[in-house]
């Protein structure tokens, strides 16, 4: 399972990576898998506002459907187009080039409730029975 250390990580297994006051988000390397074959995402329209555990996009897999939450409250100024075509770039680059939304912060300190690589990497452990 792949964990990115310039991210931060929300319980419900999204990440965010912040690049001054833009962010970036998606669903984790972990919520893919455990999806397994993404065939369907549906993500908001840029302009839209969410707040901090909003439900802002919904991932459809061969498995199950699943919503995504935002991790930190911002307006979204880009969606990633692709996925409308090609779904399965959620499977094979969560972190790259599988994101799914950027946005503008709405509040910078949210960032601290998210969990760091290292708490995220314990989060699963114990969500697999690995405590």
């Amino acid at each position: 399972m792949k964990i990115e250390k310039d991210c931060r990580y929300a319980e419900t297994h999204e990440w965010v990576r912040v690049e001054g006051d833009l962010a970036t988000a998606g669903i984790t390397d972990y919520a893919q898998s455990q999806l397994s074959d993404v065939v369907y995402v549906e993500l908001p329209d840029v302009g839209d506002a969410f707040d901090k555990g909003e439900v802002f996009a919904i991932v459809e897999s061969v498995k199950t459907a699943a919503d995504c939450y935002m991790p930190i409250g911002g307006e979204i100024t880009e969606i990633n187009e692709e996925l409308s075509g090609s779904p399965e770039i959620v499977n094979e680059a969560a972190f790259g080039k599988g994101w799914f939304i950027q946005f503008t912060l709405s509040d910078l300190s949210e960032l601290d409730d998210l969990m760091t690589p290292e708490e995220y990497q314990h989060h699963v452990a114990k969500e697999e029975g690995g405590g």
